[in-house]
């Protein structure tokens, strides 16, 4: 525990000596706030994360409905992609996925963005209009698909994470048949590299399978 009263007023990269060490206190960026999340279910990871704002074509401004908050890790992403002229809808069927996920935005001092709501959008449905995107992080998304499709803007984008194969074909089964356009699918892989003078290599762990990434647009 530090008590940073001293740091109140400075600018970032202000010094604290506390208890025998030295720290260095900078404003936090969206990677710093990922990395301190508390975690109550698996999160989309960076990588995933910041490609399902591609592939949802998420931006400044934009109004985005999620399904499936867990621990708000991409709540936190999305929040901080859409800024101060967005706002995001986050969606659990259980509340206490949401008080986790609703701890964490607030923490990462974006709770101003975000309205959470427990609602099963499976069986229920999402009752919203005039949405930019909508990124589903459930199970069976393909069972939000239609009424995902109704909530949003012509030209708006849906976004999917599907963990296995079976998930992902019959998500993009349903696109199809609901006449979405421009479906994409894709994996990422993370491998990082070992920088050294003339040793340069891969590293020997990556960050391999995480999900199925699939991106769709509504066209009237």
């Amino acid at each position: 525990m530090i008590d940073a009263t001293a740091l109140i007023g400075k600018p970032p990269g202000a010094i604290l000596d506390w208890a025998g060490a030295r720290y260095r206190a900078f404003r936090p960026t969206l990677s710093d706030m990922l990395m301190v999340l508390r975690r109550r279910a698996q999160i989309v990871t960076p990588k995933d994360a910041q490609f399902l704002l591609y592939l949802a074509g998420i931006g400044p401004g934009a109004l985005v409905a999620e399904a499936g908050a867990g621990s708000g890790a991409l709540t936190t992403v999305l929040a901080f992609a859409v800024g101060p002229a967005g706002a995001v809808v986050s969606f659990d069927r259980r509340e206490e996925f949401l008080d986790v996920a609703r701890r964490n935005v607030h923490a990462a001092g974006l709770a101003d963005r975000v309205t959470f709501r427990v609602r099963d959008v499976g069986a229920e449905g999402i009752d919203l209009t005039g949405q930019d995107a909508i990124v589903l992080d459930l199970p069976e998304p393909w069972a939000v698909l239609a009424s995902a499709k109704q909530a949003l803007t012509s030209g708006g984008r849906i976004a999917t994470y599907t963990p296995t194969y079976n998930q992902l074909e019959r998500t993009v089964r349903e696109m199809r048949t609901l006449g979405l356009e421009e479906v994409r699918s894709v994996e990422l892989l993370e491998r990082t590299l070992h920088v050294g003078d003339g040793g340069t290599r891969p590293e020997f762990d990556m960050l391999g399978h995480t999900g199925f990434l699939t991106g769709a647009r509504k066209v009237d």
